[in-house]
């Protein structure tokens, strides 16, 4: 008695439509994160669009996708019709201090907070990150008579001391660092280490991937702050790169090609970083759920 070498066992048929259904998801899914990836990076496309111009052509009605003519001399032309090499500077080191700044006691804070048992400090704690819901708008006008009396109105330090400590980044560290074995700081005690050499030794080596995020979001939340910048300088000479963008725009009329061409100049530094940065942040994931497990 011969079979059917085309017939297949039932078992068979399943795991090849199960295999197929498996596939198709998995290109739906590739599918829809892609479209998704298209829509977040469309607004950075048409700002790159609009950068090499006219000014005319990005008024122009009806609204083309790619420009008719390309005039990719308008990048050099915003870069120096305005001291953007100042509005540079001014940012660099407005964004840089604030980071080491807010790394620095971020991770003094976490540890404590952390580590060391004191009276009141869940209270403290709580107190602390109850600032959080404070909107940054209420801030402003107390901090700007602060800086006014002690004569820091356009200055670097009257920008960046008035902004350099975030209770985000205490949550953040302590939160790493609790995950962080005790172990590890008992070893080190035994070895005659003090607290703070067990912060510096022990505890921001392992915990670098949090504070590489932490820098990461506190540099580029710096970098294209306004409102603060704004308010704590007069003039150019302290001008950071969005007060910059700005001065295109003037009584007769606004340089739209000129703003986008700056905004994609100031807009590579934070890409740049966040690129150079991923592995980091991608250990902290992976290194922040290891030590969650313990």
């Amino acid at each position: 008695m011969t079979t059917d070498p085309t017939s297949r066992h039932p078992h068979s048929v399943s795991a090849d439509r199960q295999r197929i259904l498996r596939r198709a998801g998995t290109f739906m899914s590739y599918a829809g994160i892609s479209l998704v990836a298209l829509l977040f990076l469309f607004p950075f496309f048409w700002m790159v669009s609009n950068a090499v111009r006219s000014n005319a052509e990005v008024m122009a009605v009806p609204v083309h996708i790619l420009p008719e003519e390309y005039q990719w001399g308008t990048f050099v032309d915003a870069f120096v019709s305005l001291p953007f090499g100042t509005f540079l500077l001014n940012s660099i080191i407005v964004a840089c201090g604030v980071t080491a700044i807010v790394v620095a006691v971020s991770c003094l804070s976490a540890y404590a907070f952390a580590r060391l048992r004191f009276p009141g400090r869940e209270g403290l704690l709580l107190t602390y990150l109850s600032t959080l819901m404070i909107p940054q708008v209420m801030l402003v006008i107390p901090l700007f008579l602060l800086v006014s009396k002690l004569g820091w109105i356009n200055t670097y330090h009257g920008m960046i001391l008035p902004v350099a400590f975030s209770s985000f980044g205490t949550f953040l560290l302590r939160q790493f660092i609790l995950g962080i074995p005790k172990d590890l700081d008992e070893a080190a005690m035994m070895d005659g280490a003090s607290r703070l050499r067990i912060l510096v030794t022990v505890i921001v080596p392992l915990a670098m991937p949090a504070i590489g995020l932490l820098s990461l979001f506190t540099f580029i939340a710096q970098w294209k702050s306004f409102l603060w910048p704004l308010i704590a300088t007069s003039g150019v000479e302290k001008a950071t790169l969005p007060l910059g963008l700005t001065l295109f725009q003037t009584q007769q009329g606004t340089s739209w090609n000129y703003i986008m061409a700056g905004a994609t100049i100031s807009m590579l530094p934070g890409v740049i970083l966040a690129i150079v940065m991923q592995r980091i942040i991608y250990k902290g994931i992976s290194v922040g759920s290891g030590f969650g497990g313990r």
